[in-house]
């Protein structure tokens, strides 16, 4: 597994610039928060790529001071940090556990290697009583760990060019 150092060192993860020191944990990086979005549609996934239709979703808005009213409910988000995770490592991200203790889940998949754009994930809330939540707010930590050798980059169809 890499560390937090030697994934800032490398610049695997970078918001436009780099990293927040408070960023760098012992095990992973920090993301931070940089969209939300609601789902207003269904989705369907089959067997061939082009069954594979994504459903629409609605953009939420911050306040003035960047902060999400988030009631009860599954959110789509997305990540401010651009990610470029090496041929040799494959990436998984948690959530922070002080989102966790506040009945808050960031489920995601597997980052392959060869993958570079800003990661999207879910965002449940399962608190009754909602979320107030900061744009630019440390959410999730991504961990890296070495594969057995370098592998083929990622093709898929999230692969974005930042």
């Amino acid at each position: 597994m890499l560390t937090g150092g030697e994934i800032a060192r490398r610049r695997i993860v970078a918001p436009d610039g780099e990293l927040g020191d408070e960023q760098v944990q012992p095990n992973g990086v920090d993301l931070t928060l940089d969209a939300l979005w609601v789902l207003r549609g269904a989705g369907r996934l089959g067997r061939d790529p082009v069954d594979r239709v994504l459903p629409e979703r609605e953009p939420i808005a911050a306040n003035a001071d960047g902060w999400f009213e988030l009631s009860r409910e599954d959110y789509v988000l997305r990540f401010a940090e651009v990610v470029a995770v090496p041929l040799d490592c494959g990436g998984l991200v948690f959530p922070r556990s002080s989102l966790l203790r506040m009945g808050v889940h960031v489920p995601t998949a597997v980052w392959d290697a060869g993958y570079r754009g800003r990661g999207e994930s879910l965002l449940q809330v399962a608190n009754p009583a909602g979320l107030r939540l900061q744009q630019g707010a440390r959410i999730a930590q991504l961990v890296l760990f070495r594969l057995p050798e370098q592998t083929r980059a990622y093709q898929g169809r999230y692969q974005e060019d930042c």
